[in-house]
């Protein structure tokens, strides 16, 4: 078996990161903890279950991904959000993979739960992601909050069966919450790489999510879950477009944290995005 390094970034994460963790321990060599000063017991839980953890203030998603990368021990990185985990299939196909790593990356599906249901159609799935790579010919990048893996050109990318289990929303507030903040930050990165917002894209650009989310991609599949997130993610693409268009008429968005994740009694956590 070639070695793997598998890395999580958190911020108050104490309901999510044992259960990741724990998903991890079949395939990967070292897990690595990057944390930006949780207020919770992220720490300890992740040190309770073997992690190595470290300490850094937030960077940015894109910038603290990389940074993490930097603290493995090997060269191939497997990269989960705090609130995400490996089903079954997909830990064996990582452990046939790990046999020789004859590709430089490996993409992956990632299935959302949404108040205690998997979404298996509609514009999250089955959202591949690149997760798995040698970080020799790969980096985080991407437009924040929405960070990628880029592989230097020439590299080609093999698929993986099985899914990423992303725990993302217990509650539609949770969702209507983050929307909130991923709008904010969207709209911030937008409006500093030049792009523009008008009324038209206001209008048109979340009934094209809706339509395309309930309908053409089948959420509707996923009965009122599906009907919920379609409606949540037209919301999402209105609130981008709408603080994009303040920013321009010199309406300043609110300043965003790091997305983080309601805690009941606690301060809100990080969650990575990807």
């Amino acid at each position: 078996m070639q070695p793997l390094s598998a890395i999580i970034i958190t911020y108050n994460e104490e309901q999510n990161i044992r259960r990741c963790i724990e998903s991890l321990k079949k395939v990967a060599d070292e897990i690595i903890v990057l944390d930006s000063y949780s207020t919770d017991q992220t720490v300890e839980i992740a040190r309770s279950c073997g992690a190595i953890v470290h300490l850094e203030i937030f960077k940015g998603y894109i910038g603290q991904k990389n940074f993490a990368i930097q603290l493995a021990s090997h060269n191939y990185i497997l990269s989960l959000d705090a609130d995400e985990a490996l089903d079954d299939k997909l830990v064996e196909s990582i452990l046939e993979a790990k046999k020789t790593f004859s590709w430089r990356a490996y993409r992956m599906n990632r299935c959302t739960n949404l108040c205690g249901r998997f979404l298996r159609h509609g514009l999250w799935y089955p959202d591949p992601k690149i997760r798995l790579f040698d970080r020799r010919v790969a980096k985080w990048g991407g437009l924040n909050p929405h960070d990628k893996i880029e592989v230097i050109e020439g590299f080609a990318v093999q698929h993986l069966a099985g899914d990423i289990l992303h725990y993302a929303f217990n509650t539609i507030e949770d969702l209507a919450w983050r929307n909130n903040r991923i709008s904010t930050i969207a709209a911030k990165s937008l409006y500093n790489t030049g792009r523009s917002s008008s009324w038209f894209k206001m209008l048109v650009h979340p009934f094209w999510a809706f339509i395309n989310g309930y309908f053409f991609r089948l959420g509707f599949l996923d009965g009122f879950a599906g009907f919920s997130f379609a409606v949540n993610m037209a919301h999402q693409v209105f609130l981008k477009y709408s603080k994009l268009y303040r920013l321009q008429h010199s309406q300043p968005v609110q300043e965003a944290a790091p997305i983080v994740r309601p805690v009941l009694n606690k301060p809100k956590s990080v969650a990575g995005e990807g």
